[in-house]
């Protein structure tokens, strides 16, 4: 003979004298606070005091420290590196991560391991690495400049630096949604005979293509602010090989804050706007998804 469990309320409780469970965390009121109390502290402030700074300045002076050909060929190839090389590691990460994810061989551990190494590498230890490795009498470039192919102190160093830092956003990214992913319905579509380039298109890619723009965007969010590991592989050369972070440091040892300070609120709008159309079609495929099921 079972008893049944009968469910009681915390009305129930209040009137036998018992205290309902207390939650966890605090209130919505006092977590909230402390929330907009840390993002003010920590985020906000800070931007808040760069865009300040930025307000000093004239237009014309704003626009000649924003607008002067130099500072154009930097953000050209800031973003444009950045564009790149989080193109690349959505390809290169989804593939590394749908090995490490598939496939169980010798060693894998290890290079799982390998992934996250940029995370705790010191950036200035990645550029010197891939300089040494790269530069015309390094390992590999001794090889390659004899053909013509430099791959150091020009902008192809630059793409191959924020490659190599950024490549973990997108992997990682990935990776759990790949685990989380029901093997059943690849299963499903190859038995009615779906092709593996099909199997892929309609059944694995929807669930992970979210996963893939959020991977892409921290990539490239990240690969934007990088200064260690580029500066010692890309040659600094103005109008060629110098990026934006190089720009606002040159302008602030030279004590032109404001100039700076101009430099890197163009930045953070650019970098804001290309975030929130990321984050847009993020929303739009999630929708998308949902609708189809």
């Amino acid at each position: 003979m079972t008893t049944a469990t009968i469910p009681i309320s915390p009305q129930a409780l209040a009137g036998t004298g018992k205290r309902p469970a207390r939650r966890v965390l605090p209130g919505f009121n006092l977590t909230l606070g402390y929330t907009l109390f840390y993002l003010s502290l920590i985020v906000l402030i800070p931007l808040s005091a760069l865009l300040f700074k930025t307000f000093t300045l004239t237009w014309a002076e704003f626009w000649t420290a924003v607008a002067s050909p130099r500072v154009l060929a930097a953000y050209r190839l800031t973003f444009g590196a950045s564009f790149l090389a989080a193109l690349f590691n959505v390809f290169a990460g989804l593939l590394l991560a749908w090995v490490l994810v598939r496939y169980d061989f010798w060693g894998k551990k290890i290079i799982d391991a390998l992934v996250d190494l940029p995370f705790a590498l010191p950036t200035a230890v990645a550029g010197i690495s891939l300089t040494a490795l790269l530069a015309g009498n390094g390992w590999v470039g001794q090889y390659l400049e004899p053909l013509g192919i430099q791959l150091a102190f020009n902008a192809n160093g630059v793409v191959i630096a924020l490659i190599f830092i950024s490549l973990p956003f997108v992997v990682r990214t990935v990776q759990p949604v790949l685990e989380d992913a029901e093997k059943e319905l690849e299963e499903a579509a190859t038995c009615l005979g779906a092709s593996r380039f099909q199997t892929f298109r309609y059944v694995i890619f929807p669930g992970i293509a979210p996963a893939l723009l959020t991977g892409f965007a921290m990539a490239f969010a990240r690969a934007v602010g990088e200064y260690g590991s580029v500066i010692f592989i890309a040659g600094n050369m103005p109008m060629v090989s110098e990026i934006t972070p190089l720009i606002i440091i040159g302008k602030l040892e030279q004590y032109d804050y404001a100039g700076a300070t101009a430099v890197a609120t163009v930045m953070l709008g650019i970098s804001f706007v290309l975030l929130l159309v990321i984050n847009g079609l993020q929303s739009w495929q999630r929708r998308r998804a949902g609708g189809k099921t």
